[in-house]
Formats: C-alpha cells, structure tokens, sequence
C-alpha cells in the first residue's frame, strides 16, 4: 500500500494553499482577534474549490474525492489557522442545504464544547441547556452544553490534519526564527538547545504526519485514535517549544505562535479527547 500523496493530491494541496494564502492570509486572520465571526466570502470561496463537497459523489454535486484527500486540504487549513467550524460543515454536506456550495455555516454538538454557535445558521444537536463560556483562542468561540461526547471517525481525522497543519507552521516559523535572530554575533540556530528544540519539532510533525496520512488512507478507527493522538502531541508540544525559541516575543501579539498553541488547545479537546483515545487504544491490546 503506497501512502505517497500522488500528483492530483499535491496538487490539490498546492491549490488550497494558494487560495487560502490569498483569502485567509496573516492580515484577515488579525482583523477577527476582537471579534471572532466566519468570513462568509471565504466560506463560499472554500465550497466553490469543493472543500466542504469533496467527498460527495459527482452525481450529488461533489468532487468525488475520498478521505485521503480531505486529510490534506484540512492540514492546509489548519497550517492557515482558518476559524469557523469547517469539520462540521464539511460533515453536513449532502444532508444539510448550503453546506456543500458553502453558503451554510453548520456547527455539531460534540461532547460538552460547542464551537461557533452563535454564528452557525444550522446546528446539529440538542444546544437548549448551551452557555457561552470564555475561550482560550480568540478566534474559537465556545459553548458549554451537558451533551455526551459523539465518536466520528471522519470528524476526528480531519481535526488531526488540522492538528498536523498547525504542527508543521509552527516548525517553519520556528525554524525560521532561529535563521534570523541573532545572539552573540550569530543565529540563535546555531546553538545546541536551539537546534535541539526545532529537531524535537520536526520529528515529532512528521510521526504525526506518517500516522495521519496512514489512517486516511485505511479508514481504521484504531488508527485514527492513534494519528489524533500523535496529531495533538505535535501541534502542542510543537507550539510550545515554538515559543521557546521566539522567547518573550512569541507571546506578544506580533507573533502567530501563540494563536498556534490556543487553538492547538482547542482541538486537542474536540471530536475525540486524548482521554477518549487512549482508552480506545488500550481495549483494542
């Protein structure tokens, strides 16, 4: 079995990048920090490039593509830090009217957090007894509901590709500023503790990575708890040593690394918890 993107596939990441770089880039991310809301435009954007339909048969008006290449696309729009509920949208196309083409934003209750509710314009869930709570992430409002938490395979790969997309930019920015800044006459890079954090880094993106790309590709439940697992430990850890090689910097507002860790918070808890995983991993042995 080959878990080698092909050329269709890097090219579909290709695309995704540049559409988002274009539409979502570090300036439309900093214009929600006080008020978080979907970007209705980039919503339909998204769905006219068939990222909430890409696994919809052509026949029902989908791209036709499989999970695999939904891991992909997410791992871009987790990389570009996108807000809004993209999963749950991208759950609900073909069942709720909108979603696919983008004109829907639909957010799912899943377990005790609901994100974006007050935004969505469809909700899958019993939300009656939902209040607002403060989040950690500015650009993820929150809800607190009683509701148990759901198991959704797809819904929890596609929140490790995100995971896995955040992992690997905070290794870029953190690699990036080790090139750049300079201590003692020369790039902090240069320095054991420094190359030793961005090394740490690296490995543990591209496990996630390994695992993430083998689960899309075979589907396995087991495996899927796995990759969200490694996903959520590298976009973390990753964020975190990230801000150690930023220093005091990386929690001002000038840096992303800090929006990074919050929303790597975030996810961490959605779909499916590291509680949940683990426990799923352990009955299977």
């Amino acid at each position: 079995m080959d878990f080698r993107p092909t050329r269709e596939q890097d090219a579909l990441r290709a695309g995704m990048r540049q559409l988002l770089e274009a539409r979502a880039g570090r300036d439309a991310l900093r214009a929600e920090v006080d008020r978080p809301r979907v970007d209705r435009a980039l919503w339909r954007a998204l769905g006219d490039a068939g990222f909430f339909a890409l696994r919809l048969p052509e026949n029902e008006g989908g791209v036709g593509l499989g999970l695999a290449d939904a891991a992909l696309v997410f791992e871009e729009a987790g990389r570009a830090l996108v807000p809004g509920p993209l999963v749950a949208t991208h759950l609900a196309a073909g069942t709720v009217r909108g979603a696919a083409a983008g004109e829907s934003v639909v957010t799912r209750v899943d377990g005790p957090l609901v994100t974006w509710l007050d935004e969505a314009d469809h909700v899958q869930g019993d939300t009656r007894d939902a209040v607002p709570v403060r989040s950690v992430d500015p650009l993820t409002p929150l809800h607190r509901t009683r509701a148990t938490r759901t198991q959704v395979p797809e819904a929890v790969l596609l929140a490790a590709a995100e995971q896995l997309g955040s992992a690997a930019r905070t290794t870029e920015l953190a690699v990036q500023h080790a090139k750049d800044r300079q201590q003692f006459g020369q790039p902090i890079g240069a320095f054991q503790a420094v190359k030793h954090l961005c090394a740490d880094m690296l490995v543990r993106t591209e496990v996630a990575r390994a695992a993430v790309y083998a689960a899309a590709v075979t589907e396995d439940p087991l495996e899927i708890a796995g990759a969200k697992l490694l996903a959520d430990e590298a976009a973390v850890r990753g964020a975190r040593d990230c801000l150690q090689v930023y220093g005091g910097m990386g929690f001002t507002w000038e840096a992303d690394v800090h929006l990074h860790l919050k929303r790597a918070w975030v996810r961490a808890e959605q779909w499916q918890s590291a509680r949940q995983a683990t426990e799923i991993l352990a009955r299977a042995l």
